[in-house]
């Protein structure tokens, strides 16, 4: 069902292009569908922050997969169920926070892949089978194509980079500005240069050894250091901010005419 969206989505990044797309917290798949048609490339549905549970995460990526955008899921958790429960509602990737060494970053990549890549509980009666449509040598071979992205966090993953880096099955590294600004000391501000030269350092590290960075963005500002600083996976922003500055913004422009 992603096989397409997600050989386009790895295409990209293997030309060494950027990938674009908001967090998504809302419940509504309305919001999803809507970011599709706009064209973004993916979107990374929220579990760890956000309100959804599995049931209506399932619908968001129906729409995520109706309109064209890539359907990433951001699980609560590194455990069996959470990973294992979105992967099986269709995702084509998980995204898992708070890896903080390479030991957490083998049991991610054990818990997202089927044998001979790792031990992820079988079932071919789900969504991500076709409910049993999907020939099943078929589906448990293209099931291990699915993305395994990992969020570094804080001063600890800085501290075990090197073993992280050694780790094999992991697509993305996603650099947690926000938590990694906690971890320094400077809870918010993800603009310090405590922080900044963290990231740097991280992104230097991965190029070396090949290694797709994510990380999050919420101005323009963030976004232009970050591309000029190789990394290709960026979020930007979350729906529901996104809805809010909207809003934010039209109040003022009818103010603006109103007077």
């Amino acid at each position: 069902m992603n096989e397409e969206l997600l050989s386009n989505f790895k295409q990209k990044l293997s030309d060494g292009k950027p990938v674009f797309c908001p967090f998504m917290k809302t419940c509504d798949p309305a919001f999803v569908e809507a970011a599709g048609y706009a064209n973004m490339d993916f979107a990374i549905l929220d579990m760890e922050h956000g309100p959804g549970n599995i049931e209506n995460m399932q619908n968001n990526i129906k729409a995520a997969q109706l309109s064209g955008i890539l359907p990433i899921v951001r699980v609560s958790s590194l455990t069996e169920e959470a990973v294992g429960r979105a992967l099986d509602i269709g995702a084509a990737g998980v995204e898992i926070p708070q890896i903080t060494n390479a030991q957490q970053a083998e049991k991610a990549v054990n818990m997202a892949k089927f044998y001979p890549k790792g031990e992820r509980g079988a079932c071919r009666f789900v969504r991500a089978a076709k409910y049993s449509h999907t020939e099943r040598e078929r589906y448990f071979e293209n099931a291990n194509n699915t993305l395994v992205i990992i969020q570094l966090e804080g001063a600890e993953a800085i501290k075990n980079l090197d073993e992280i880096f050694k780790v094999k099955g992991i697509d993305i590294i996603f650099i947690g500005p926000y938590d990694l600004s906690q971890s320094l000391g400077v809870p918010g501000q993800t603009t310090h240069p405590l922080v900044i030269n963290a990231m740097k350092s991280i992104i230097e590290k991965a190029k070396k050894n090949g290694i797709t960075i994510g990380t999050f963005t919420d101005s323009d500002e963030t976004v232009k250091m970050w591309l000029e600083s190789g990394v290709q996976y960026i979020s930007y922003s979350v729906d529901v901010g996104i809805f809010y500055e909207s809003c934010r913004h039209l109040v003022h422009k009818f103010h603006t005419i109103y007077k």
